[in-house]
């Protein structure tokens, strides 16, 4: 008997030791990023220290505060599942500590995938490195890829861990505040393996009409808070519409060259997106925040794959949210957990 547990622990060893030598790199990566969020966690501190500090601005204590209100109105009123998601802050200085790199394709918007053990497949690769990153990317520009590296100012742990507030968020305005937490509890109340556009762009959907709800909820109907909040979405939504029009023209571009060599594609690309650029500053916006958008910035094809995975989906929600339950969170979600397995 002895010898047979001895057996079975060595064979266990063996696959374990064959596991890691087979995914060395995909295991570091994993080790990399367990760091660097360990330490956001270890460092984080009890909401108490900012706020019982007489030091701290009145004006952040405000924000934190509002936090805590946004959190328990979507636990309450949405059907966000309750959690002790911020209630600890991390102070990142203002400085950023997380960055995504994404990768396409380059005559197609299908974007690259990362495939993580029990987490699935994800179209995006966090950094808490910012080199590491840009060696990554530079290995996939090198292999023909789109590629784009942002800075991330948020993430969910998707309930693994207790998520604490960023320092940074309170820099943001009420409503765009309010919209970001609900987005962020929402992938740790749903969030379908294998499915990152599906996620996000429910994510998104709940972010922004759970944050009108919180606005009106709070300060009323014709608040400041709210007015503001649904004048930037007009431009926003003005925005949103041409990048996914313009997207859905690049994808008619590719099908349509698939049977060119790569030069004459790239030409045909090069022109398609210049001539998006072009139409671009015919839009008129009510407010500065996209005037110039695109002057220093040409855009690739992993900047519109990266809009239809947080945007493309919002009408068939919002369809189905107001026809099938008749605008209530709470049915909405007790729904989608039956219909769509969590991680």
């Amino acid at each position: 008997m002895k010898k047979y547990i001895k057996r079975t622990f060595l064979v266990i060893f063996i696959l374990f030791l064959a596991y890691l030598l087979a995914n060395y790199d995909l295991v570091w990566y994993g080790i990399k990023q367990g760091i660097g969020q360990g330490e956001i966690l270890y460092y984080s501190k009890p909401l108490s220290d900012f706020l019982e500090n007489p030091n701290y601005p009145d004006s952040l204590k405000q924000k934190i505060r509002l936090i805590q209100e946004i959190k328990q109105f979507a636990e309450d009123s949405l059907g966000i599942n309750p959690s002790n998601n911020y209630i600890k802050m991390y102070d990142q200085q203002g400085k950023p500590i997380l960055w995504v790199l994404t990768a396409c394709d380059p005559y197609t918007l299908n974007a690259k995938e990362w495939q993580f053990s029990f987490l699935g497949s994800f179209s995006y690769k966090g950094f808490f490195d910012l080199e590491k990153a840009k060696a990554e990317q530079k290995i996939l520009d090198s292999e023909g890829y789109d590629t784009d590296l942002e800075e991330v100012n948020a993430w969910s742990t998707l309930g693994f861990f207790n998520d604490p507030i960023l320092s940074n968020f309170l820099r943001r305005k009420t409503g765009k505040l309010a919209n970001l937490i609900i987005h962020e509890l929402t992938h740790g109340t749903l969030y379908v393996k294998d499915s990152v556009n599906y996620n996000e762009n429910l994510a998104n959907f709940v972010g922004h009409e759970g944050a009108k709800r919180f606005l009106i909820h709070k300060f009323g109907k014709n608040s400041e808070q709210y007015q503001n909040y649904m004048y930037q979405n007009v431009d926003q939504e003005k925005f949103v519409q041409f990048i996914l029009k313009s997207a859905l023209q690049l994808d008619s571009l590719y099908k349509s060259s698939e049977k060119l060599d790569i030069s004459q594609k790239k030409v045909k690309k090069d022109q398609k997106i210049k001539e998006i650029v072009a139409n671009f500053d015919t839009i008129s916006f009510q407010s500065k925040s996209y005037q110039g958008y695109f002057d220093d910035y040409l855009p690739n094809n992993t900047f519109f794959m990266g809009f239809r995975r947080y945007n493309a989906k919002q009408n068939l929600f919002e369809t189905q949210f107001e026809k099938e339950f008749q605008g209530n969170f709470k049915k909405y979600f007790e729904y989608l957990k039956k219909a769509y397995p969590s991680l």
